[in-house]
């Protein structure tokens, strides 16, 4: 009797020890990915002059994808008043969006997303 009962303590310890190890491998590599995204994110936000673009690469022997885009920033219900005027400006605002690509512990592909916003020179028409 004792030895069953040992054998199902010592089954659900190992469950939940591999459990902690998938999660462990799981943070990790969301934590690799945050990484790559900061550094495509600030590299791609440091690029002057800021025009519209994209960028694409890969890291971590090709396990990780990654994509940079970088487009004028349309600010969500603005007057036409504000939104000529700043057609005028020298300046504008420019969103900046990095995309990590990975595989999940269950195959399944995992992303992970940054964005921001910069103040840029406008492009001469």
């Amino acid at each position: 009797m004792a030895f069953v009962v040992l054998a199902l303590v010592g089954t659900a310890l190992f469950r939940m020890f591999s459990g902690a190890l998938t999660n462990v491998a799981a943070a990790d590599d969301y934590s690799r990915a945050v990484l790559v995204a900061e550094s495509v994110l600030a590299e791609a936000a440091q690029t002057q002059p800021l025009r519209e673009t994209s960028q694409a690469g890969t890291t971590d022997g090709g396990r990780m994808a990654w994509t940079t885009q970088v487009t004028p920033y349309t600010a969500p219900q603005v007057s036409p008043d504000i939104e000529q005027a700043s057609e005028s400006m020298p300046t504008r605002l420019w969103r900046i969006v990095a995309e990590v690509a990975f595989p999940g512990a269950n195959g399944k592909s995992r992303t992970f997303t940054l964005a921001t916003v910069r103040v840029g020179v406008r492009e001469a028409r």
